[in-house]
């Protein structure tokens, strides 16, 4: 099965358990830009990120025996609620494995749905590596954040939603961590749409898929704190998501603090909507390309909206 169909296989399961997010205009870019501007607003779904789309579909295929096992995964934010919110749907079992300097609210939100928190390790590196030994062990499934063609094809069920929302899109600005949700959206839309111009947008102060594009090879790229603390860190070794990136991607764009920390006043002050630093990185990276878009139409990913007290405060000061 292609990406393509497994994408509009997992739009099935994704309308059975998810929300359909909108595509809301946005007057304000519209009017500054010149181009017909749309936000697609993830921050409102399930969980209030796009990661509850990869998580549900990828626990949907899961087979007797692994349901019955239970799944681990380690994230200390969207994925791992994420994927807490789908296994508690289906009532399968799961421990989600978190650095020790987790939010708490984060972990809170994570042990509502039901799932077991194990605090591992000053390094999400560490907490990963510890979370796959241990599923390995206890031979049970892991679920990776990005690195899994069932949590991409979850991803590019939004790719979907677009085209039936807008019906035509000149560009899509997706800010990138791991890969997966650009992967996916730009698998269904260079499939379905080829004219779409696919943005990938990063913080320039953790731009590993950037660098490993352009090296058109994994490699180890320093990366340091950022606003956009959910597309923060590195990608791994064998990610199935650089190739796919390569495939897909026409632009890939930096952003730095500053301008991230602009878009996401701009969110709250224009539009009353809360997002987090990864969302601020798509809507920036857009607001310094804006020129090159008059008279098209553009879709920008607002991918969540769930952030911590401290980093508010960072951006309000």
């Amino acid at each position: 099965m292609s990406l393509q169909q497994s994408i509009l296989e997992a739009e099935k399961v994704v309308r059975k358990y998810l929300r359909l997010t909108p595509a809301e205009h946005s007057r304000l870019l519209s009017q500054q830009s010149g181009a017909e501007v749309y936000l697609k607003l993830e921050n409102f779904q399930v969980t209030g990120s796009f990661k509850a789309r990869g998580a549900i579909h990828k626990l949907s295929t899961l087979g007797e025996e692994a349901i019955a096992a239970g799944i681990i995964t380690a994230s200390s934010g969207n994925h791992g609620l994420g994927v807490a919110s789908g296994a508690r749907k289906l009532g399968i079992k799961a421990t989600v494995y978190v650095p020790e300097y987790a939010d708490q609210s984060k972990v809170q939100a994570i042990e509502l749905e039901g799932a077991e928190v194990n605090f591992v390790g000053d390094d999400c590196a560490i907490t990963e590596t510890v979370a796959r030994k241990d599923a390995i062990q206890a031979n049970k499934v892991y679920i990776s954040p990005y690195n899994d063609l069932n949590v991409i094809a979850g991803q590019g069920t939004i790719a979907v939603e677009l085209l039936q929302q807008l019906e035509s899109i000149d560009a899509v600005f997706v800010a990138v961590g791991g890969g997966g949700l650009i992967s996916g959206i730009g698998a269904y839309l260079k499939a379905v749409s080829p004219q779409t111009e696919i943005i990938a947008c990063s913080p320039s102060r953790s731009p590993a898929m950037h660098e490993c594009m352009n090296a058109k090879k994994i490699i180890d790229v320093p990366c340091y704190p950022t606003l956009s603390d959910a597309t923060a860190g590195g990608i791994e070794e064998g990610a199935i998501t650089l190739e796919l990136c390569l495939e897909v991607v026409d632009r890939s764009i930096l952003v730095d603090e500053e301008e991230i920390k602009a878009a996401m006043l701009l969110m709250m002050d224009q539009h009353h909507v809360l997002v987090e630093g990864a969302a601020g990185v798509a809507v920036a990276a857009f607001l310094k390309e804006q020129k090159n878009y008059h008279g098209k139409q553009v879709a920008i990913l607002i991918c969540g909206g769930n952030i911590g007290t401290e980093k508010l405060r960072e951006v309000l000061s």
